[in-house]
């Protein structure tokens, strides 16, 4: 593959001038303590430890010692024996550039397609803190997604962090692909964070497609990775976002699922020794997922944003598990899918009623805020109705206004399941056409 200068140099620049080795000195449980590297190893650092033959595991600190430090490996520990040879690999660094856009890489910066990857001229850290809270822009404009329920009773823009909500099968990726597809940004970093294999491929090539992919940047880690792969892979995704927002752009950082991230931690926080907490998560699981939120959003004058969408497990449709309540409260907005909606085959199976945009009422004006009480009030009229409504017992005639909501309802609710390439105020329109021109009366 011709590299040209740019990349030669980026390739010369990532070779060691030295290597520096120590010994293993023990196996205690999951966890290898490493002597010879605890003046030069820090947390989160890689390492190499070398088998017999040619085989090698790589592993990371994760803790500190006088003597030693401890390495999780992240594969498994068969065959290493005391004195090991174990080869510091450093902070494991990326290095994006403009080619990744349309490539699949692994959290290490690897290509997952089998073609080569070049590499950018600055290596850029895996964790690193979040612009300062006061040299941050506000919220920016509207951001045209594609998917008219977004468009308008939940807007995205620019600098805002949503998290969407939803249990197993209810068209969680599906929705992720639509938005990614259509969404009003120069490009979109999407972390899928312990994916089956097989889904990894299908997101990329039919629900991505070729379309999506061309402004796609995906950073993959596999259901059966270690989790420290699967942790690295949402600070990767977000390393490459902030690269790109410095450099300008208006990134979408889509993470599938912060669940996974989190529970990835945990793994590695047992690993370590730290106790579990509030609903068998470690404490530092909080700190660590509100860091992460952090690094997206607004960016200070003179550079891009970070929108994003981080997707939430929720086992039972249960908001209050811990992850969601965290989420939730941290985040600038919550979209949840309904199971119920997605049975009566109306996708996205968005429950407008349990979801909220913390941009509104700012990312609409008078008129349109005034459409969207109109169509939440005929929304939640129906539910309430609901059950009187389906076991026979309503008469028409006996409410008017749930007579009116209940004429409203079917044009609204095909509205909300509609995907469109239109602009928000087009949108609009046709969403007050739903609530103005009523044709049929069931629920």
């Amino acid at each position: 593959m011709e590299w040209g200068f740019e990349g030669l140099a980026a390739k010369i620049q990532n070779l060691p001038l030295h290597k520096v080795f120590g010994r293993v000195s023990a196996l205690n449980g999951g966890l290898v303590e490493v002597e010879g590297l605890s003046r030069i190893a820090g947390l989160h650092d890689r390492v190499s430890i070398a088998l017999r033959g040619a085989d090698m595991v790589t592993a990371e600190v994760i803790q500190l010692g006088a003597n030693s430090v401890s390495v999780l490996p992240e594969s498994a520990v068969d065959g290493i024996k005391l004195g090991d040879a174990v080869e510091y690999l450093g902070d494991g660094n990326l290095r994006p550039c403009t080619e990744w856009l349309g490539r699949v890489i692994d959290p290490f910066g690897l290509p997952l397609d089998g073609q080569d990857l070049k590499l950018g001229l600055v290596g850029e850290p895996i964790r690193r803190p979040p612009p300062q809270a006061f040299q941050r822009k506000a919220l920016g404009d509207r951001i045209t997604t594609g998917v008219s329920a977004l468009d308008t009773f939940l807007p995205l823009v620019r600098g805002q962090r949503l998290g969407l909500f939803a249990g197993s099968g209810v068209g969680k990726s599906t929705l992720l692909g639509s938005i990614t597809q259509r969404v009003q940004a120069d490009m979109v970093v999407v972390a899928l964070i312990g994916e089956r294999g097989r889904e990894v491929g299908e997101f990329v090539r039919k629900i991505l497609g070729p379309e999506g992919m061309k402004k796609a940047i995906v950073v993959a880690a596999t259901s059966d990775q270690s989790p420290l792969i699967k942790r690295r892979a949402a600070w990767s995704a977000m390393t490459i976002a902030e690269h790109f927002r410095d450099m300008g752009a208006q990134v979408l950082m889509v993470a599938d699922s912060i669940t996974r991230f989190a529970e990835a931690h945990r793994d590695i926080a047992i690993a370590s020794g730290e106790r579990l907490g509030r609903g068998g998560f470690p404490a530092s699981t909080s700190q660590l997922v509100m860091e992460l939120a952090e690094r997206a959003g607004t960016g200070p004058e003179g550079v891009g944003d970070i929108s994003a969408i981080f997707s939430v497990l929720v086992a039972g449709s249960d908001m209050e598990e811990p992850i969601a309540d965290l989420v939730r409260g941290v985040l600038d907005g919550h979209i949840v899918l309904d199971r119920a909606i997605a049975e009566r085959g109306r996708f996205p199976a968005i429950d407008v009623l349990a979801s909220v945009s913390r941009s509104l009422p700012d990312a609409a004006s008078v008129d349109e805020n005034a459409l969207l009480s109109k169509g939440r009030a005929i929304l939640a009229k129906c539910k309430e109705a609901e059950l009187l409504v389906q076991s026979g017992l309503y008469t028409s005639g006996g409410d008017p206004a749930l007579d009116n909501a209940l004429a409203c309802f079917t044009q609204l609710d095909q509205f909300l399941g509609t995907l469109t390439n239109t602009a928000p105020q087009e949108t609009f329109v046709r969403l007050s056409s739903a609530l103005d021109e009523p044709e049929t009366q069931q629920l």
